[in-house]
């Protein structure tokens, strides 16, 4: 079974701005409503502790690998939880250089596994929302 969820949201600054915002993880507790914090290196393959916190759901605390960095175009991870195929969610943000100032933020993840089907979307993509448009006030007003 598979789930996904892609948001995405046009913002007035150079993808290298965003992706300055994005990889300083020690300042999400001070700006993003939806991953509260983020601790590790920011290296393919490397381990990092996330905390997600969906509008109106429980704070969700994970430990995904990072598995693919593309500076200033995409950065992803991939969480499991249990053991693989139970319940999997691949997260990317990607930067889309629009070459006239601005940038197309897209923000995206796909689930995969047998519990997927318990997995609710809604608040999840509400999460994503209010993280991009934040993200995007804050890049456009530095």
């Amino acid at each position: 079974m598979k789930k996904e969820i892609k948001t995405q949201i046009l913002i007035q600054s150079t993808p290298e701005k965003i992706w300055n915002i994005l990889t300083a993880i020690e300042s999400y507790p001070n700006w993003n409503p939806f991953i509260t914090s983020i601790k590790g290196e920011i290296e393919e393959g490397k381990k990092i502790n996330v905390s997600i916190q969906p509008p109106n759901g429980n704070k969700i605390n994970f430990k995904p690998t990072i598995i693919s960095i593309k500076k200033n175009k995409e950065l992803s991870w991939l969480g499991t939880v249990i053991f693989k195929g139970f319940f999997d969610g691949k997260h990317k943000f990607e930067l889309i250089d629009n070459k006239n100032g601005t940038t197309t933020f897209i923000h995206s993840e796909e689930f995969k596994g047998v519990f997927v089907w318990l997995f609710n979307v809604r608040k999840t993509t509400n999460g994503f929302n209010e993280m991009n448009k934040k993200l995007k006030k804050l890049a456009e007003n530095e």
